[in-house]
């Protein structure tokens, strides 16, 4: 996106008015800004993008070139310019070029085969999933298992991502060492927290009196060789392709904690949900397309009206997890300052994604979305049938809540009380599932996926590297080493007081 664009000229000429103003003037407007599509209701209406916004926004995307990038990303080309590399997730689902297609089918039968052994007590008697892992390694089955392995009763699985050692000791506490497979993820096998941590949890189940840990350790990689030479028999590495960045990973063998836990059926249904998004975002025209809607609406706040962050909100208790998904994949991939062209990006780019849980959000941090100073987009999802069996009221209550909240947001409330007036025109966009199951989860995570994407392109970035987590490893790395001579003052003390 650039000040040259002429697209991007009208729009930033734009007024923005009022929301009850927009309702006012377009009866309309909700037929226009909803969108049903793979078991989801969009709803954009309580934004302030307008017909002629969504316009300008489909020639913007014109003009960035965005069917030519979507093509590129299904059709396995070198996407990814920095590390000269296409960018495959869509292939694991069976959307992308055919020979990744098959080799993703390939990797995904020798999983099942795995787990057809596990299942058959081949491995002997499993009944605890030890996943460590970080990153898009730990974050993407994190959030499968909890979102849908509650009621699975299949295995207990413990994520663990954190080298802080008292993560470990949780999971260590829960599970009995004879009955636990561990399993290793790491695209390259040398992600320094992740085979601490394996090194440690080895060290548990020897200590466990398992006689032979390694014969416990299923490994998760796109490096097979360097699996091996780590110590994991061969029969027992799952690999990956290496164009599958790790936060787009979890429709992969990075999935293997989640398949197991989750039974192979739930599984499929996940993939099967993210090849129809796949399916829906590569062929629905620009102005009736989920995930390039929802971008217009991220570019239209963060780059024309100065809003900074972006709060999610999921009125389920088994999306606890999704904003913390969320914020890898969205800020990792496009909090660029550079775009693809080696030029400075102009104004902004990603957000700051945030959010929570209702009902636990809104009696800590709607105060600030309500009345504050700070102007907040807000997502909200919830789904229409509940996962419980408990009495409906809870559901009910629930489901109010999040549309009231909205509907606050929106209207506000005049008083003569300046402490107890709400100023409302603040803009919310609404996720209505129709239930929470492994294919609807599948299309959801989809449809994030490419809505990053979208951005992405609108923005001129590449959203496929990440570059910027790589500095902080490296200091890391020489704090360790003898010299701490060349550090600032602070580090210095800091180093010399923890560790003498």
């Amino acid at each position: 996106m650039t000040s040259t664009s002429s697209a991007w000229g009208r729009l930033q000429a734009a007024q923005r008015l009022p929301l009850s103003a927009l309702f006012a003037a377009h009866p309309d407007r909700l037929s226009r800004f909803t969108l049903d599509e793979c078991g989801m209701h969009f709803d954009w209406s309580k934004t302030h993008v307008t017909p002629e916004l969504i316009a300008d926004f489909v020639a913007l995307a014109e003009e960035t070139g965005l069917a030519a990038a979507r093509e590129a990303l299904f059709s396995g080309k070198t996407i990814n310019q920095s590390e000269g590399r296409a960018a495959e997730h869509t292939a694991e689902r069976g959307e992308g070029a055919p020979d990744s297609v098959a080799q993703a089918r390939f990797f995904h039968a020798r999983m099942r085969a795995i787990i057809d052994a596990i299942e058959a007590e081949a491995l002997g008697p499993v009944r605890h999933i030890l996943h460590v892992g970080i990153g898009g390694s730990a974050l993407g089955p994190a959030l499968l298992v909890d979102a849908l392995g509650r009621d699975a009763g299949r295995y207990d699985v413990a994520v663990v991502s954190n080298v802080d050692g008292v993560a470990l000791e949780d999971a260590f506490r829960k599970f009995d060492p004879s009955a636990t497979l561990l399993v290793v993820a790491s695209k390259t096998f040398t992600t320094r927290e992740t085979l601490l941590n394996a090194a440690s949890a080895l060290e548990w189940l020897a200590d466990g009196g398992v006689e032979d840990p390694y014969g416990q350790v299923i490994a998760l990689t796109a490096d097979p060789d360097r699996a091996v030479e780590w110590g994991v028999d061969e029969t027992r590495v799952l690999p990956f392709s290496e164009t599958v960045g790790g936060r787009f990973s979890l429709w992969s063998s990075i999935g293997f904690p989640a398949a197991l836990a989750l039974g192979w059926t739930q599984f499929e249904e996940l993939l099967e949900g993210a090849a129809e998004m796949d399916r829906h975002f590569r062929l629905a025209p620009l102005d009736h397309n989920a995930p390039v809607l929802a971008a217009f609406v991220d570019q239209y706040y963060a780059r024309l009206q100065g809003a900074t962050t972006r709060a999610v909100f999921a009125y389920d208790e088994r999306l606890k997890l999704l904003p913390d998904y969320l914020q890898q994949l969205e800020m990792e991939s496009n909090g660029k300052s550079v775009r693809i062209d080696g030029k400075p990006v102009e104004g902004p780019s990603a957000p700051i994604t945030w959010g929570g849980v209702g009902t636990d959000a809104q009696h800590a941090v709607f105060q600030l979305l309500h009345q504050g100073t700070h102007f907040v987009p807000v997502e909200f999802l919830a789904s229409i049938e509940p996962g419980h069996g408990l009495d409906e009221a809870h559901h009910r209550h629930l489901l109010t809540n999040c549309f009231a909240q909205g509907a606050a947001l929106m209207t506000g409330r005049a008083n003569d009380d300046p402490a107890r007036a709400y100023p409302g025109d603040r803009p919310s966009s609404t996720i209505l599932l129709d239930q929470l199951d492994a294919r609807t989860l599948g299309a959801l995570i989809a449809f994030y996926e490419h809505r990053t994407f979208t951005n992405a392109v609108l923005l001129g970035i590449n959203p496929f590297d990440q570059f910027g987590v790589e500095l902080g490893k490296e200091i890391a790395r020489s704090i360790e080493g003898a010299d701490i001579q060349h550090f600032d003052p602070s580090t210095r003390s800091l180093i010399e007081r923890a560790f003498g």
